[in-house]
């Protein structure tokens, strides 16, 4: 930790002092744009409720360039960028726009994603509903589990989501339909951006993984639960996943977590431990906050329906990387990893209707007397994430919504 941390520090950009804020100037998350009438993509840092164009004010060509810099470039590039917001210029002040006037994007071409399975709880959650008394796979609990998803439709907060069709086994004595999902659900997960990445053939040690991991945003898997049981056999999600993944535009960098690093959980009497490439004597987990917030079309606010800690995973982001690169798979700048559903112990801390409804046996109870075994139509998700410590002031990673609407009629 450095300066840039110090919860004394304030910016000249008001706005940013707001102790509520989710971007004070101990955050400063990335972000991609474009000014309104222009096709141009620049970078921008967020501040209270402004942006910084960084594009502008550093000459910072694309969020996908600062991926790739060392990790020691980009803390110094953090360093200037919290010099230049607290302390006034006017150079500084011709670089500031408002939130509201830019439009954000997606912040960089996703050259790939993966999909991780990190919480023991979730999996446990899910594997009883399938497979009780005997939930985990024999890997679980030596390997973080993943599978590799489409990122061709990971999508900004805010865009519509389209119920999607596919083939549903719902009757042992029938052959499956075509149709739209019927059990369609939100997975509450972390989104990991990735940089500066390895050489094909060349493993990332678990020491230096984290010297590849840029930053971290909120992610929401969206899954067909009626579609996914019935395709992943025997090779895992296909159709059930792929069809959107929604992130939130805000990156927020390694460096901005210091702070708030907390022990990997111990591992319970009996359980392995991990093997010496995955194995690490640092602090890999972060105590970051998510929830759920979910709004039907006749609800006049959302209500929150989970909240959950993603420093209860089984593995780290740091496992995840060196996991995923041990066999000299490469990785490269603006490459995506989801963490999994992130889930806790308890009934308040599942990250999914899967889980929180038993598989749709036990719905959730609305308060315009509704109730939800899974998504309907005109249903919006909201995922919201953030950090908070003794000592250090409360970053957040904004929002992440997506709002259910029809299939596609031909």
């Amino acid at each position: 930790m450095d300066s840039t941390h110090d919860p004394n520090l304030t910016s000249w950009v008001k706005s940013a002092n707001h102790p509520d804020s989710d971007f004070p100037i101990q955050n400063l998350p990335y972000a991609s744009f474009r000014n309104q009438g222009e096709e141009r993509i620049r970078v921008g840092v967020a501040i209270g409720d402004m942006l910084l164009d960084a594009s502008q004010a550093l000459a910072i060509g694309s969020l996908t360039a600062v991926m790739a810099m060392s990790r020691a470039e980009r803390t110094g590039l953090r360093r200037r960028l919290s010099e230049l917001l607290a302390t006034y210029s006017p150079a500084a002040e011709r670089a500031i726009l408002a939130l509201s006037e830019v439009e954000l994007m997606l912040p960089c071409t996703i050259p790939d994603y993966t999909d991780f399975f990190a919480s023991v709880h979730h999996a446990t959650n899910v594997g009883n509903l399938f497979r009780s008394g005997n939930p985990l796979s024999p890997n679980y609990k030596w390997m973080p589990i993943a599978y590799h998803s489409r990122a061709s439709s990971v999508v900004l907060s805010g865009t519509p989501v389209r119920r999607p069709k596919g083939q549903i086994f719902a009757n042992s004595d029938a052959a499956p339909v075509y149709a739209p999902s019927r059990r369609l659900d939100y997975e509450l997960e972390l989104g990991a951006f990735l940089g500066p990445g390895n050489a094909m053939g060349q493993p990332i040690p678990i020491t230096n993984a984290e010297d590849h991991l840029f930053g971290v945003c909120l992610l929401n898997d969206w899954s067909a639960r009626d579609i996914q049981s019935w395709e992943s056999q025997p090779l895992g999600p296909f159709l059930a996943k792929n069809f959107a993944t929604s992130i939130s535009p805000w990156i927020v960098t390694l460096d901005a977590l210091e702070p708030f690093r907390a022990h990997a959980p111990s591992r319970p009497a009996g359980d392995p431990q991990p093997l010496p490439h995955l194995q690490s004597s640092s602090d890999g987990a972060f105590r970051i906050t998510l929830e759920v917030w979910l709004r039907s079309a006749k609800m006049p606010a959302p209500l929150r329906v989970s909240q959950s800690d993603f420093a209860s995973l089984y593995w780290t982001l740091s496992q995840m990387i060196a996991h995923h690169t041990s066999n000299g798979c490469p990785l490269v700048p603006g490459d995506l990893f989801g963490s999994g559903t992130v889930s806790g112990p308890e009934k308040q801390n599942q990250g999914c209707l899967l889980e929180l409804t038993s598989g749709g046996a036990d719905p959730l109870q609305l308060p315009t007397g509704e109730s939800r075994a899974f998504l309907e139509d005109g249903d919006e998700v909201t995922l919201k994430g953030w950090c908070e410590a003794s000592g250090f002031r409360r970053i957040g990673l904004g929002e992440c919504r997506g709002l259910i609407v029809p299939p596609f009629q031909a």
